[in-house]
């Protein structure tokens, strides 16, 4: 097994508290099922919002989908001009066999345009 990190974003459509929870466990959910991760392999998940969120803190969708074991903690994206409004980005930590280059990064809807190169 090794400490591996994943990487995810989502822009939401509005920042309302229900959408906010709804679309974070999406991404969430997307992140762990392509990646065959079982919560039991998790070690930690961060998140980070742009400064245009303010609905709610997207550790609660972790919570909500049963994740309340695993330690979370949300962070304000740095403030640049030129980002993509409300986007909601993660970085999930799992003890697993999966290769660095195996891991599958997940960005949904206008998050893709972050990384292309990544973007499913």
């Amino acid at each position: 097994m090794a400490l591996r990190a994943i990487r995810g974003a989502i822009q939401l459509d509005t920042d309302e508290r229900e959408h906010l929870l709804k679309s974070t466990a999406e991404l969430l959910s997307k992140v762990l099922h392509v990646n065959n991760i079982d919560s039991s392999s998790l070690v930690s998940i961060l998140f980070t919002a742009t400064p245009d969120i303010t609905s709610e803190f997207p550790a609660l969708a972790a919570r909500e989908l049963g994740l309340g074991d695993v330690p979370l903690m949300c962070f304000v994206e740095m403030d640049v001009k030129q980002a993509l409004d409300r986007v909601i980005r993660v970085m999930v930590y799992a003890d697993i066999e999966t290769s660095r280059k195996e891991i599958q990064h997940v960005y949904l809807r206008g998050a893709t345009a972050l990384r292309l190169d990544l973007a499913q």
